[in-house]
């Protein structure tokens, strides 16, 4: 029979590569080193229970889960979760255009002004809501790609809002905001150290 120190490590490997995650990775989000997460999933050391806690809520499973092995309805009922937060995912960015839609319409039909800038609008809401889901749900490297989308879709529905006023200086502003989010994501190492336990 395993060790309790195996069979975390082993459900914590298993987790991991379901997402797609690298040691580094999950180092990195909760504070440690790659050499910490390699011994925890090597079965050489154990996390501390807050840390257990911690991982259990990113993935979405129980502490119960991370303690018994070879249960494979659990291990299939966490896949099952993982395709439900996709499809969730999809659904509610999905009403986001659906509200453009109707917006749309809306306008056209009674204003006999079809505001068609609504879908432009959507893009920037659809990166905020994807924000708010990759951070319960999602991998950090992806917070980069929806801040960098968010950026210059937000500077473009606002220049085609106002399309009268000219505003194209505002595409200016997106350069240094660009700039700071790729120093951000160059120095986060250096502001979250890692911790080697």
């Amino acid at each position: 029979m395993k060790n309790i120190k195996e069979i975390v490590g082993e459900n914590l490997q298993l987790l991991r590569k379901e997402r797609k995650l690298t040691q580094l990775e999950v180092a990195e989000m909760f504070g440690y080193s790659d050499k910490a997460v390699s011994k925890w999933e090597n079965g050489d050391t154990l996390p501390d229970l807050e840390t257990l806690y911690k991982i259990s809520a990113f993935y979405g499973v129980t502490l119960d889960f991370l303690t018994h092995e070879g249960d494979e309805k659990i291990k299939a009922q966490f896949r099952v979760k993982k395709s439900n937060k996709i499809s969730i995912v999809c659904l509610l960015v999905s009403l986001i255009w659906m509200l453009a839609t109707i917006i749309f319409v809306w306008m056209g039909m009674t204003a006999d002004n079809w505001f068609w800038q609504a879908y432009v609008w959507a893009v920037p809401a659809s990166c905020i809501l994807l924000f708010y889901l990759n951070h319960r749900w999602g991998r950090r490297i992806y917070i980069f790609y929806i801040i960098t989308v968010f950026i210059w879709s937000l500077i473009a529905a606002c220049y085609l809002q106002f399309l009268s006023y000219n505003l194209w200086p505002l595409f200016i502003l997106g350069i240094p905001a660009q700039i700071s989010l790729l120093l951000w994501v160059g120095i986060k190492d250096s502001i979250f150290p890692k911790k080697d336990k």
